[in-house]
């Protein structure tokens, strides 16, 4: 096995540039195939490790994404203070965002499905148009009336600019 230990590497290196430390991955597949228990003869040890070692940096790299761990060499550039917003902020927020959602969720069809392409997915007004088979004129009505009754819908609850 330690005969392919640097084209493994290089390999690795190669495949999976944004995993942390190659050697980890290197010493993990050699101790998988150390407690690997095949049904059937390997054919082919170096595919076997290769695969191992594909498999385990693709772990490494789905882990790092769900929980990404940046590392810190000097303590002092981080900041100990929280500057997000307070607890009674962001509660306000979350609830004036469900009152949003409640608005469009209150507009006609057409007019909600314009308003979310535009204002939540950022599509450019004729992108609308041509998506939904409509003019840019229509697209452009509609987008005005559903801002206009969202704001009078978040106003009747009491949410102001």
């Amino acid at each position: 096995m330690h005969a392919h230990d640097s084209s493994l590497r290089a390999y690795l290196r190669g495949s999976f540039p944004t995993v942390r430390d190659v050697d980890d991955v290197v010493q993990e597949s050699y101790v998988r195939i150390w407690k690997a228990n095949p049904a059937e003869p390997i054919q082919s040890a170096r595919a076997f490790l290769f695969r191992i070692a594909r498999h385990l940096a693709l772990d490494w790299l789905r882990h790092d994404r769900v929980s990404p761990i940046d590392a810190v060499t000097d303590f002092s550039t981080l900041s100990v203070l929280d500057h997000g917003p307070g607890v009674a902020e962001a509660a306000s927020m979350a609830e004036e965002t469900a009152l949003l959602l409640t608005a469009i969720d209150a507009l006609p069809a057409r007019c909600r499905e314009i308003i979310i392409l535009r204002k939540l997915r950022g599509l450019a007004q004729k992108e609308i148009a041509a998506q939904l088979g409509l003019s840019e004129q229509t697209v452009q009505v509609q987008i005005g009336r559903g801002v206009r009754k969202c704001e009078e819908f978040l106003r009747r609850r009491g949410v102001s600019r």
